[in-house]
């Protein structure tokens, strides 16, 4: 069972007898360096498993216990996948493994925003690769599209009986725009498409609607003026339930705003940059609990810190330092924190530092006060 801290819940006045419920689980972005494509390799050689050399589930299985939990799961792909066996490509224009995705699918994620700054980084081909792989082992996506026609077409999935619809928008490349003639390929945010989108959505019976929004400054922990611009209209000028941040690699603040809670960003789910800062490998899981009302719908808010585990760099005639990472694993440092083993104390520190930092940028627009943002915790 799934629990939130000291939060309040909806009050009985407001909740609607017989009202319908479903928690969402959203993170950040799943930016698969090569280091990472190093360690899936390391990996299928240990456990026999995974596909064509490459074994992506001890990397993730960190998450597992929260994202399978949820009654729909929403990861963020950032970038479009290659071959099996390669050839794989890092900055600036990604290529990834496709056994990601089936990683991703295999700890609980049912589906995937995939409209960001990357999505076009390999063209048309990589776009429908991509969607080809995820809709091969039943990974839901939204945000991208193979031709003019599936761009129209609105993500609906049931959840516990509640049609829950499922937007992505994101700003476009500089670096390698889309051609004018492909630009239906992935969502660019417009307040004005996400209003005409969400319209489509209701039309098509959606009971609730979530927003993906790749967009702000990369390493910021605060959002940009123009992401709480953004931020502003669609929370006035649209009835989109939540609204679920990414980009920034960073982790933001959580706010309810007008009624309705936007993740600024939730960092990175999983990523290894050339050059760590600490803050890159931090992030949360957002977790939205959504109970009917009289009205509409009240939605809680929960978060769950994770963490990149990075090994110290030593060199090739070195031993790892006793207690030391061994490998590039995604963690929960609270589950950490709360069952040490024989962990040391340096390990330790770092754990509570992620846990005390991500906390304190989640809540650095006030989200904690009336509003009730609070740690989610796990109970047996």
């Amino acid at each position: 069972m799934l629990t939130a801290g000291c939060a309040p819940t909806p009050s009985e006045s407001r909740t609607k007898p017989g009202g319908r419920t479903f928690t969402v689980a959203a993170a950040g972005d799943v930016l698969i360096h090569p280091e990472l494509v190093e360690q899936a390799a390391k990996d299928a050689k240990r456990t026999g498993k995974g596909d064509a050399g490459l074994d992506f589930g001890p990397l993730m299985a960190g998450v597992q216990p929260v994202i399978s939990k949820a009654d729909m799961a929403i990861c963020h792909m950032e970038t479009p996948v290659g071959k099996p066996r390669g050839p794989f490509e890092g900055y600036p224009e990604f290529l990834v493994p496709p056994q990601i995705l089936t990683s991703l699918k295999d700890i609980g994620y049912d589906t995937c925003s995939t409209a960001s700054n990357h999505t076009f980084d390999h063209g048309l081909t990589g776009v429908r690769r991509t969607l080809d792989t995820m809709d091969r082992i039943g990974l839901g996506h939204a945000g991208s599209a193979r031709t003019r026609e599936e761009a129209e077409k609105i993500t609906l999935r049931e959840v516990k009986g509640v049609k829950v619809a499922h937007l992505s928008y994101s700003w476009e490349s500089f670096l390698n725009p889309t051609p004018q003639k492909q630009g239906w390929a992935f969502n660019r945010i417009s307040t004005a498409e996400i209003k005409k989108a969400e319209a489509r959505a209701r039309q098509q019976g959606a009971d609730v609607v979530i927003l993906s929004v790749h967009w702000g400054l990369e390493h910021y922990n605060e959002p940009s003026v123009p992401q709480l611009d953004l931020a502003e209209r669609i929370t006035e000028e649209t009835g989109i339930d939540l609204v679920i941040g990414h980009h920034a690699h960073v982790v933001q603040p959580i706010q309810k705003l007008n009624g309705t809670w936007i993740a600024f960003s939730l960092g990175n789910q999983v990523a290894r940059h050339s050059s760590p800062t600490g803050l890159t490998e931090e992030g949360a899981i957002g977790w939205f609990e959504f109970r009917e009302t009289e009205s509409g719908w009240d939605v809680a808010a929960r978060y769950r810190t994770t963490l990149v585990d990075i090994p110290p760099e030593v060199e090739d005639d070195e031993e790892l330092p006793e207690g030391a990472v061994e490998d590039l694993r995604l963690v929960d440092p609270r589950q950490l924190l709360d069952t040490p083993g024989d962990l040391n104390a340096d390990r330790l520190a770092r754990y509570r530092l992620a846990l005390e930092r991500t906390r304190g940028f989640l809540f650095n627009r006030g989200a904690p006060g009336g509003d009730g943002l609070a740690e989610l915790s796990l109970k047996n």
